[in-house]
């Protein structure tokens, strides 16, 4: 398999997890166990195998921003980086959808900050806290 058709299927599989848990924040077996654990861990697996037998022998480094250009020109080290992204915005987004709930964060902010979180990362998730901060503010009453 390419790395090219790899990073079709997971990308699949992230698009489909991110709509349940967009549909169905609320429930325990989304969040517990499809986004909270089965997905993200199978990115970690598919991650970890490329890590361990590619990075060895790839150019570049992590010390330098032109050393990670050139870690990352290997296709199959690009796809390790994107497959870090999807797991860790995913499971940052499950934490969303399960603090929501426990919270009582409406669904109308809760889908948008999703969404933010899948498309930009922190982004998502500062929009996210930054709306959980002004609903606990104190209305001054």
């Amino acid at each position: 398999m390419s790395p090219g058709q790899l990073f079709a299927i997971t990308n699949a599989l992230a698009v489909l997890a991110w709509l349940l848990l967009a549909a169905l924040p609320g429930r325990r077996w989304v969040t517990d166990v499809v986004t909270g654990r089965a997905v993200p861990m199978l990115f970690a697996v598919l991650y970890v195998a490329i890590v361990a037998t590619t990075f060895a022998g790839a150019e570049g480094s992590f010390t330098t921003l032109d050393g990670v250009a050139l870690l990352f020109s290997n296709p199959w080290l690009l796809l390790a980086g994107w497959l870090h992204y999807l797991a860790f915005d995913l499971l940052i987004g499950t934490w969303e959808a399960r603090d929501a709930r426990e919270r009582g964060v409406p669904r109308l902010v809760l889908v948008p900050s999703l969404f933010l979180t899948l498309m930009f990362g922190p982004g998502g998730w500062l929009f996210y806290m930054a709306f959980r901060r002004w609903r606990s503010l104190p209305t001054g009453h």
